[in-house]
């Protein structure tokens, strides 16, 4: 159990809380806190008990009564702790930050949605100079293994996956939250399609839908991978573009841009890990894996 944790249990009690910031203006006998508090003395008496074995008040007798004092140590303590909690999701790129700026898109591309089609046309692209020769960024893009490693964006997982590279090879992708690996929480995300160019090393393209909760296609995601080599790797240009769009479709695209984003950065680190690992890894283009 964490140090904070008999703390908060006593402070979450409202009677034992009043009875908290009575305390900090001045020790009190428990009467007189009954009183102020518009509560029994009895009642009273067993939340400073509460209270004096989580550490927050001591006591001492003094003739006939039983006065109780504050301990400003826990709870500078607990302070402490949760300053640190505060600071730990507020720190700056963290996953609150991504989460605050999808919310944002979110209600953006929610109000745009007014029917059918609404978000076709609707283009991303991204650039990314890999370590990688492009050879080895083209396995990262159609070993299933490979691809495992970084086709979700962060905190979520691959949890099932089928890529067919090759012209109407068949694509699938499953996807749950990176901690839920007992399948305790609904799918993240699935989507299904089909490869239209595969070119080895230099281009790829495939159709990929995103499936709503009923299983019908959200969109139809188009996307093309352009690999040129360079002095030092690889440059991968990826064209993103939406048609086929359902109204429902607004919260998957509202993540497009952070998430394939995100998605990209681990397929740079993969790559880069790669290349400067020995080549170990076996070929496994079009199985399905389930990590």
């Amino acid at each position: 159990m964490d140090d904070a944790d008999p703390l908060l249990i006593a402070l979450a009690d409202p009677a034992r809380w009043r009875l908290v910031r009575l305390l900090a203006e001045r020790p009190r006998p428990v009467g007189v806190l009954a009183q102020l508090a518009e509560a029994r003395q009895p009642q009273t008496t067993k939340h400073l008990q509460t209270l004096e074995r989580a550490g927050i008040v001591t006591s001492q007798r003094s003739g006939q009564r039983r006065v109780y004092a504050l301990q400003p140590g826990p709870l500078r303590d607990l302070a402490a702790t949760l300053g640190r909690l505060a600071y730990t999701a507020d720190r700056a790129g963290g996953s609150r930050e991504t989460y605050d700026r999808h919310g944002l898109s979110l209600a953006s591309e929610r109000l745009a949605a007014e029917g059918p089609g609404w978000a076709d046309e609707r283009s991303f692209r991204f650039h990314r100079s890999l370590a990688g020769d492009p050879g080895s960024v083209w396995r990262h893009l159609t070993e299933t293994a490979l691809l495992a490693r970084w086709w979700t964006p962060d905190d979520l997982r691959v949890s099932d996956l089928a890529f067919e590279a090759r012209p109407g090879g068949r694509i699938l992708l499953e996807y749950r939250d990176a901690e839920d690996t007992g399948h305790s929480d609904p799918v993240a995300g699935r989507g299904d399609g089909v490869v239209d160019v595969a070119r080895p090393g230099e281009r790829l393209a495939y159709r990929l839908s995103p499936r709503l909760p009923d299983g019908s296609a959200a969109f139809t995601a188009h996307v093309d991978f352009d690999l040129r080599p360079t002095g030092a790797g690889t440059d991968l240009d990826v064209h993103y573009l939406i048609a086929d769009s359902a109204v429902e479709s607004a919260d998957f695209i509202a993540g497009i841009e952070i998430g394939f984003g995100q998605c990209l950065d681990k397929l740079a680190g993969a790559v880069g890990a790669h290349h400067d690992a020995p080549h170990t890894s076996a070929r496994t283009e079009g199985k399905q894996v389930r990590p």
